[in-house]
């Protein structure tokens, strides 16, 4: 069964996001399904575009996107690790 190209709903729609495979932060402005293949057999999969400050918008995949701020607070929950004697 193929599924078709088309926008999705996502809670970040709008919102300043992270990619966290980049470190890029922008604003999530659409979530699509799309056919990433260049070949004859179709490759769906979810893509985040993100615009970020300067203007410009990248892909992503959606599984890489979180809210801005929220690497920064998982970091600052974690405890810190003492440093290695020398």
């Amino acid at each position: 069964m193929t599924e078709g190209y088309g926008y999705l709903s996502h809670r970040l729609l709008g919102r300043r996001v992270r990619d966290i495979a980049s470190g890029t932060e922008g604003e999530l402005m659409a979530v699509v399904n799309e056919n990433v293949s260049d070949s004859g057999a179709e490759r769906w999969v979810h893509l985040a575009y993100v615009r970020d400050p300067s203007g410009l918008e990248f892909t992503t995949a959606v599984g890489n996107i979180v809210p801005a701020g929220y690497i920064d607070l998982l970091e600052g929950s974690m405890p810190r690790r003492p440093r290695p004697r020398e």
